[in-house]
């Protein structure tokens, strides 16, 4: 139970200590930093997993865009026919996500450090690809609702963060969740 407290513990003594700053102030040390520092011991404990001799990466499977988001959409997809009409049965983003899910599943990285510097790259391709499904969609979107461009920008600004931040918090390897960072691989969780 201490393994398991150790890392939220640790972010809030980073809080309290003043290294993460008050608003409006410039910090010492980076997000990425933290995550890092955070992330590194279940990156090697992965790779440890991923290497072992017994060792098999499952085949892939992809949910779509996790967390209830392709689920979600979909449901709401069936009961709301113009959102179907519009936009289809699944986030018009999915593709961004099943291309994100495959990086996932494999999690590339020969040591710790490639692995955390891989999972960093594939989430920054998603959120990259989510705005440039929004720059695709644009034109429509803004004859469609009537928008803005910048409207339509902030709006998939704000799709691409969230999910950017989803992934970077809830993606983390080790983790036992069913979309952790190397999910394909046999589970390497808390001990």
């Amino acid at each position: 139970m201490a393994k398991r407290l150790a890392a939220p513990v640790a972010a809030l003594a980073l809080v309290l200590s003043g290294l993460l700053p008050a608003a409006g102030e410039e910090s010492p040390v980076s997000l990425e930093q933290i995550e890092r520092w955070l992330e590194l011991g279940r990156h090697e404990r992965l790779v440890a997993t991923k290497t072992s001799p017994d060792a098999v990466l499952a085949p892939f499977v992809s949910d779509g865009c996790s967390g209830g988001l392709s689920a979600g959409w979909a449901f709401a997809a069936r009961y709301l026919p113009q959102l179907s009409e519009l936009h289809g049965a699944h986030p018009p983003w999915e593709a961004c996500c099943v291309a994100h899910d495959r990086l996932y599943h494999a999690a590339p990285g020969a040591d710790a450090e490639a692995s955390f510097a891989a999972r960093l790259a594939a989430d920054e391709a998603m959120r990259v690809c989510v705005l440039a499904e929004g720059e695709q969609r644009k034109s429509s979107l803004m004859v469609d609702y009537g928008m803005s461009e910048g409207a339509v920008d902030l709006l998939y600004d704000g799709i691409a963060a969230a999910m950017y931040r989803a992934v970077r918090l809830g993606g983390v390897p080790c983790s036992r969740l069913a979309w952790r960072w190397g999910y394909g691989w046999p589970h390497c969780g808390w001990r």
